[in-house]
């Protein structure tokens, strides 16, 4: 990991090294469509990331939601359950 740090651990005299590289490799002309094209890339995948995001936010929320409705619906057959028990015992002891 030390080494990966290092390695974009640019100086100075480094990076005016670099940039004169990139100036000759691509031209003067060539660099602004080519930050342009990295800044569009970089646009989209945040997009992308964050769509990503906003839809496992959106199935994570739907499955709490039906856990949420099905524990609702085990009470309310609980709960039919035992009336229905209740209301058995009651009229057994009026006959």
């Amino acid at each position: 990991m030390i080494k990966g740090l290092l390695l974009f651990n640019f100086l100075g005299p480094e990076m005016l090294v670099v940039f004169f590289a990139i100036l000759l490799l691509f031209g003067g002309k060539k660099i602004p469509e080519l930050m342009k094209g990295i800044g569009k890339g970089i646009r989209e995948f945040n997009t992308a990331k964050g769509t990503i995001e906003k839809e496992l936010q959106d199935g994570m929320r739907e499955e709490e939601q039906r856990e949420r409705d099905a524990r609702e619906l085990r009470e309310l057959r609980e709960r039919e359950a035992q009336r229905k028990r209740e209301e058995a015992f009651i009229t057994r002891e009026e006959k």
